[in-house]
């Protein structure tokens, strides 16, 4: 296992959490709960603060494999963001215009909470809400632009983006070749290591709540008694909450529910103030094109711009492991993009890179679920866009575990369970197939300057 050394080179994020990263104790003993926890994310994380607050006679252990905010919580590209795995087109033919809106108004309104926490807590997660700007760079973008002011119009939110044009866009955000954009509001930028870690220590001060680390999870067991069960002893509970993201894919009876992505990332030096003003980068809004490959922009408290990226491959037989969290070929291609953006910063030097999984469910729509007969509960499948979707599954389990009727337990991810992947090798043919055919759909079209027709089989099969 890593050294607490180690720990801080897995991201920028964790580096500069304000943590030594000394591992918590590890689980020695067999024990009895109410709540048991698998992963100390946050989803794990946050379904631990609110039960806690609902009722805090409940004995509540988090059972971790490393340390807290080792997974995606402390590698992933720090947006806060109100968009949801399942775009709203998608809810809208699965459940309804009215299920789909609910949870459109549920996720800005869980952007607040996060902002909401970190205020009354006191953690210091640099939350700061300044928006999200959807690009188009190339005129063939601009379709897809049309097509995200449409879907929020039929949902009744039509002015929840601000449509600007190219040079409006440029003085908000100068990046080359842009066509215009939206900007929406309901988005901040965080450093989520500092709020994972923060989290952390939070949910500790409550005298009934222990976090066990460097405690692998085996195996579990839903029924009459619900238990995790690790080489250090078995955690015996009321409650089971399966909170490992893409990690879940590694245990037998989930391995096939979520499919194990790697997204990577590069991180520049720190940008003068001048050097800020030039791309207008002055504010912390994050940003993004519309190619299908899926790229993702930030900007740090201390002016460094993280840029990242899909592109690494897929791993048979779901794997994961630390030798995958780099792949140099994506991470130079992501370093070239940040000068193709914005060549006034050609040259520039780059300090971190990284990477680390994040879980696509078979149909990409999330599931908050929990089923009183066999006592586990879960929240998962978030398809990178989990920051602020955590924080809203916590509440929906906190919800559901303690039996109490909210709005959120009316939201269709309660009662959604998606099918299981293929089994190999078919999984790994498929995504594979993807992976290569986004890339060159997305190459056509900046060179030919027409939009992907959203017909084709790479389309259908990452959901667009």
């Amino acid at each position: 296992m890593p050294s607490a050394r180690n720990y801080r080179d897995l991201s920028y994020w964790l580096e500069t959490c304000g943590d030594d990263l000394t591992p918590r104790p590890a689980l020695d003993a067999s024990i009895d709960v109410d709540i048991a926890i698998l992963g100390a994310g946050f989803t794990g994380l946050w379904t631990a603060y609110y039960l806690a607050r609902r009722d805090p006679s409940l004995r509540i252990a988090i059972v971790e494999s490393e340390i807290a905010g080792f997974g995606a919580s402390g590698r992933n590209g720090a947006w806060c963001t109100s968009g949801f795995g399942a775009g709203p087109d998608l809810l809208t033919h699965k459940y309804g215009r009215d299920s789909a809106r609910a949870v459109h108004l549920a996720m800005v309104h869980t952007v607040d909470e996060v902002g909401r926490v970190c205020e009354v807590e006191g953690i210091d997660a640099h939350y700061q809400r300044d928006g999200e700007l959807h690009l188009a760079i190339g005129k063939h973008q601009l379709s897809a632009l049309d097509a995200i002011e449409r879907t929020y119009a039929k949902l009744g939110f039509p002015e929840f983006h601000q449509r600007m044009n190219a040079n409006e866009t440029m003085a908000f955000l100068n990046v080359d070749g842009v066509q215009g954009s939206l900007l929406c509001n309901a988005t901040a930028a965080i450093h989520p290591g500092r709020l994972v870690r923060g989290l952390a220590r939070n949910v500790e001060r409550h005298a009934n709540t222990t976090i066990y680390e460097r405690t692998r999870v085996e195996s579990f067991e839903g029924g009459a008694n619900p238990v995790l069960r690790t080489a250090q002893g078995n955690v015996n509970a009321t409650v089971i909450v399966l909170a490992g993201e893409g990690y879940l894919s590694q245990l037998k009876p989930t391995k096939r529910q979520v499919l194990p992505l790697y997204s990577l990332i590069v991180m520049t030096e720190p940008l003068s103030d001048s050097q800020l003003q030039e791309i207008n980068w002055t504010h912390r809004a994050v940003t993004h094109s519309q190619a299908l490959t899926v790229d993702y922009l930030s900007r740090t408290q201390d002016g460094r711009i993280l840029f990242g990226g899909r592109g690494a491959p897929y791993h048979f037989g779901s794997g994961i492991a630390p030798e995958h969290d780099r792949h140099q070929p994506t991470h130079e291609r992501l370093k070239h993009a940040v000068s193709e953006w914005f060549p006034q910063l050609s040259g520039i030097a780059f300090t971190h890179q990284w990477g680390g999984v994040l879980g696509v469910p078979r149909d990409f729509v999330p599931t908050m679920g929990y089923d009183r007969a066999t006592g586990i509960a879960t929240s998962r499948g978030y398809t990178g866009e989990g920051v602020a979707a955590t924080n809203l599954g916590g509440r929906v389990l906190a919800d559901l575990i303690t039996d109490t009727e909210s709005d959120l337990t009316d939201l269709p991810m309660t009662r959604h369970q998606s099918r299981n992947w293929e089994p190999e090798p078919l999984r790994w043919i498929a995504t594979r197939f993807a992976q290569h055919g986004a890339m060159q759909i997305d190459a056509k079209a900046q060179r030919s300057g027409q939009a992907p027709s959203g017909k084709s089989i790479t389309e259908r099969l990452i959901g667009h």
